[in-house]
């Protein structure tokens, strides 16, 4: 192999896709069956960690490409998903209403429907976005300065983690207390400088799987992946969905004006 070059075993990398796509059915199809039977489509929910830490132990297992940057990318990817399904689930299983969100979207909607519209979608996007970890596993790395990419790419994936991890743990102890004596919004740690920290740091651990994946030459043409999670995040089912929800009360436009929308900024000047 040349110093200055990359290649992906063509064959080993369809068997990691094609057993990351299984897995991913798996969990969807579990996920689904569950949820249909009990009338909570927003169990779909708890079944997104899961299935992307699925698909890097899967790839890790599977690939033949460098074995630490297989192995670290997956262990980041399970310890986040790992948080993010316990705090999924808490959030199921503290209510037996259904989240809003989904009672709006599928509304009049059959099995067939939910299952295409809701799991079926979520496990396309979830392959999608975790296909700089399906390249990366097949791939060798270049004998080239690049290949300082991959810790790079892991030390972002980790920064990410934990600026979710804290801006949840900072949201959840605002709505521990007292409602007659918390203020209108959260505007204090990472919420004073960005509306949704927690969203930004889960896209930014996306950008850091990317960024690893990019060592090797051909992972850095999987860049649509960061960007389809950060689209998902902002647009798709959080950030926007979030601002329309709360813009109608005079505290959170305040806070609006004051704050950053995404990407952690100090305060406007002024405030």
């Amino acid at each position: 192999m040349s110093g200055r070059a990359s290649s992906v075993d063509g064959a080993n990398l369809r068997r990691v896709v094609g057993a990351s796509a299984a897995v991913v059915a798996a969990v969807q199809a579990g996920t689904a069956v569950v949820a249909l039977r009990r009338g909570r489509r927003d169990y779909a929910d708890a079944a997104w960690g899961p299935g992307l830490a699925a698909v890097a132990l899967t790839s890790a297992a599977l690939g033949s490409g460098d074995p630490g940057r297989r192995w670290a990318t997956a262990a980041v990817t399970t310890a986040w998903a790992a948080r993010l399904e316990r705090l999924m689930l808490g959030r199921v299983r503290g209510t037996d209403e259904e989240d809003e969100r989904y009672t709006e979207f599928l509304e009049g909607d059959g099995p067939a429907a939910v299952v295409a519209k809701v799991f079926v979608t979520q496990g396309i996007a979830q392959l999608a976005v975790a296909a700089p970890l399906q390249l990366a596993a097949a791939s060798t790395l270049p004998r080239t300065p690049r290949r300082w990419l991959v810790p790079a790419g892991i030390a972002v994936m980790v920064a990410g983690a934990v600026v979710e991890a804290v801006a949840d743990r900072q949201k959840a102890r605002f709505m521990e207390r007292d409602r007659d004596e918390r203020p209108d919004v959260l505007d204090t740690g990472l919420w004073g400088v960005s509306r949704h920290p927690n969203y930004f740091g889960d896209s930014v651990v996306w950008d850091g799987a990317w960024l690893a994946a990019a060592a090797s030459a051909p992972g850095a043409w999987t860049f649509p992946a960061p960007l389809a999670m950060s689209y998902f995040l902002v647009f798709a089912t959080g950030a926007k969905r979030t601002e329309r929800r709360m813009e109608d009360r005079p505290a959170y436009r305040d806070y609006q004006r004051r704050v950053s929308f995404f990407v952690p900024l100090p305060r406007r000047s002024g405030d």
